[in-house]
Order: structure tokens, then sequence, then C-alpha cells
């Protein structure tokens, strides 16, 4: 990017990279949680086997689901506690005196975010492995552009986390997981969007992420590509990318000109 200092982007990276390296704790989101959830939902999936109550077995789409839901949860996650470690240690004010411009910042958060996401993915794939015998690799190559959409969805939402939390200050930092979980539920992880109530599905339309999860469930069937789906979803992202970006901008001025600094010194 223009005006973009790689050498404080690097610096920002390896900032993060020492936390996370000083309190190991702060991988139990990235490691042991998707593992828990894989459990969860892969044990509900065999059991639904089990008790004959599908006409097709439910494992592939449980784990699955869980899969491209940490997609979302890491990509969100990662970003906007990115953001919060620095208001937990009052460091703020700091940065904001410092040459490191906020597209800088934004950027080593999404290396970091990138790294998690990773880490996050193969534990899930390992346990999905091990657990139940489950190759996420079935669904192809095109599982690869669901995961880029999920992600940029989940970017777009912790930047939105992160304007609300200029704006309002740490009483916000629910949203961060409340936001998402209101996204992944309308989006059908786990369940096509027709199975919604009726007046939730055309909200569910309109999200880029729940034609990413349907795209999924096709590759998943064997089915070829479906571009409709991930058309339908990158139009989605031409309009929330822009609008998330927009939002986080509006707050960071007004969070300049009203002095919120003042809250995290």
């Amino acid at each position: 990017m223009v005006g973009m200092d790689f050498g404080r982007v690097r610096a920002m990276v390896r900032r993060h990279l020492y936390l996370q390296k000083r309190a190991p704790h702060r991988w139990f989101d990235a490691l042991v949680w998707p593992v828990v959830d894989t459990v969860i939902w892969g044990s509900i999936g065999a059991y639904v086997d089990l008790q004959g109550g599908a006409h097709r077995s439910g494992l592939p789409y449980m784990l699955s689901g869980v899969l491209l839901m940490h997609v979302l949860y890491q990509s969100n996650i990662s970003l906007s506690t990115g953001f919060m470690d620095e208001t937990w240690s009052r460091n703020v004010l700091n940065i904001m005196v410092t040459p490191l411009r906020e597209s800088e910042h934004l950027a080593a958060l999404m290396i970091l975010s990138v790294v998690r996401l990773a880490a996050g993915l193969s534990a899930v794939a390992a346990a999905a492995w091990l657990l139940y015998t489950f190759n996420v690799t079935r669904a192809g190559f095109g599982l690869v552009a669901v995961i880029a959409v999920l992600m940029l969805v989940g970017w777009a939402l912790a930047m939105t986390v992160i304007g609300l939390l200029l704006r309002f200050g740490n009483g916000a930092e629910i949203l961060a997981w409340g936001i998402l979980f209101v996204v992944v539920a309308l989006s059908g992880a786990f369940y096509p969007a027709r199975a919604l109530p009726g007046a939730l599905q055309p909200i569910a339309r309109v999200l880029p992420s729940t034609h990413a999860f349907t795209a999924a469930r096709a590759l998943l069937d064997g089915r070829a590509m479906p571009w409709g789906q991930l058309g339908l979803a990158a139009l989605g992202l031409l309009v929330v990318l822009p609008a998330a970006a927009a939002f986080l901008l509006g707050m960071l001025r007004t969070f300049r000109a009203r002095g919120f600094v003042t809250r995290y010194s």
C-alpha cells in the first residue's frame, strides 16, 4: 500500500507474537476450543446417524460446519482482540503518538489473524481425522475460495467491532463474540438457510457468509464448483468490506475529535 512502512508492520507482528509466547493461555481459543467444538458437533452428527434420524449422514456436515465456523471465529476474534490487547495494557495513547499508521496496525493484526486461523483450522482438521476419520480435504480445492470469503467476512465484523470499541469503550467488547454468533446462526453454518424461521431467511440471504456455507455443502456433496453462490458472496463482500472500513474510519475520527483516548490512559 502507498505510504505503508512494512518495518513498522513487522514490529507490530513481533509485539503480538511476544504476547502469545509469554502467555500460552492465549492459544486456548485457537487450539483447544476448536477441538472441543469438533467433539461436540461431531458427536451430535454421529448420534443422529446412529439413531437413523437423517436420510444421509450428518457427520460430514457437522464437521465441515465446525471447520468453516472457526474461519469466521478466528479471523474476527484475532483481529478484534489484537486491538483489545492495546486497550487492556493502556497502550493506545502510546501507539497514537508513534509514526505507526492505522493501516499498518491493521495489516499487522491481519497477518496475526491468518497465523491463528491456520492454527485453528489445523486443530479442527486433525481432530476430525483422528476422532471421526473425516478428511476435510474431500471437498476439494474449492474449499479454499470458501475459506477466503469467510475470512474476509470475519475481518469486516472485526472492523465493525473495533469501531464500536473506539466509540463506546471497553463495554462494547462483548459484541466481538455477540455479533459473530448472530452472523453464524443466520449464515447456516450447520444447516441451509431455508431451515431458519421464515422471517429470518431474507436476512440470511443477503449475508456473504450464507452463500459461502451453501457452496461448501455443495462441494461436500461432490457437486461442481457453485460459482453462482461464490459470485453472490463476492458481491456481498463488495458492500460489506467498504462499509466496515468506512465505519471504522468514521469512529476513529470521532475517537480523536472527542478525546476518547483518555478512556485508555
